[in-house]
């Protein structure tokens, strides 16, 4: 099994800013000032990361991909549904980073090689000029612009902020961090290596003007986030953090970090009115949290 359970206690990636922008913030704890949520901007601006070669990635999808049994015809691999709601197994989808349904947070993190295939820039408006973020699984991209241009006939435009992340780069975004406040302050407002959802390549951090392009729980309360928590599971997306669920999912409500698992298993997940964590507990599935 290529996906294992993270059982080390030393430090890691993005502040409260960067865990802003990547959707990984602590509820407990206060957000750094000003300067540091700059210097955080900078960083994901100015970070990238060489994107593996075809060989890399064939690798490490031997590695990482179950039975090629139950993947749809772009090799994507698909969840199945039985009786109206989504089939769920714990090994093969929920603990497979390459399955849409895979969980990642505190507990559950990808391994630090891994690496989504068919990751492509997506053709939607962005924010920040760093293309490693600008990318998305081949899937997840064309959920989104589907979203943005559905979002955009209703006269909500969205804007994309931060996707894709890598292993490497969650660490040299941590490691400046430390540089400029301290691994102490640095560890209260990070997450370890590879518990970042942005590392499956299905995740979108979005955005709208009437917030300035930034990401701010403000935004679950414009025109624009309404619309998002609205619609978003219709194209296979929820809101992956909700208000008042912080002590499950382990991060503060975040209306701005959207996560694909597919329409129908994202629709059943916004229709439960629950945590993804208390979901997959609801459906038998044994985690810890």
């Amino acid at each position: 099994m290529t996906f294992k359970k993270w059982m080390v206690t030393t430090s890691l990636v993005s502040s409260v800013l960067l865990l802003n922008a990547c959707g990984q913030t602590s509820e407990e704890e206060p957000s750094p000032d000003e300067t540091a949520q700059e210097e955080v901007n900078q960083n994901e601006e100015s970070q990238t990361t060489e994107e593996p070669d075809d060989e890399d990635q064939i690798e490490n999808d031997e590695d990482s991909n179950g039975s090629n049994a139950s993947d749809n015809e772009d090799g994507e691999p698909s969840d199945s549904v039985d009786n109206g709601r989504p089939q769920l197994d714990l090994e093969e989808d929920v603990l497979e980073p390459a399955s849409f349904s895979v969980l990642v947070n505190k507990q559950y993190s990808l391994p630090e090689d891994y690496v989504p295939d068919n990751l492509v820039t997506v053709e939607v408006p962005t924010v920040l000029p760093n293309p490693e973020i600008k990318q998305m699984r081949q899937v997840a991209a064309d959920a989104l612009k589907e979203m943005f241009d559905t979002a955009e006939t209703s006269g909500i435009i969205l804007h994309a902020r931060s996707g894709y992340r890598s292993y490497q780069t969650q660490v040299q975004l941590f490691n400046n961090y430390v540089n400029n406040h301290g691994e102490e302050a640095a560890n209260k407002y990070s997450a370890r290596p590879g518990e970042s959802e942005h590392q499956t390549g299905l995740v979108m951090d979005v955005t709208s003007e009437s917030v300035g392009l930034q990401l701010t729980e403000e935004f679950g309360n414009t025109e624009e986030g309404t619309w998002v928590r609205d619609n978003a599971h219709e194209f296979g997306f929820i809101i992956r953090y909700l208000e008042g669920k912080e002590d499950i999912t382990g991060y503060v409500f975040e209306p701005w970090h959207i996560r694909y698992l597919g329409p129908e298993l994202a629709t059943d997940v916004y229709e439960s009115g629950l945590s993804y964590e208390e979901y997959l507990i609801d459906r038998g599935i044994n985690i810890e949290i």
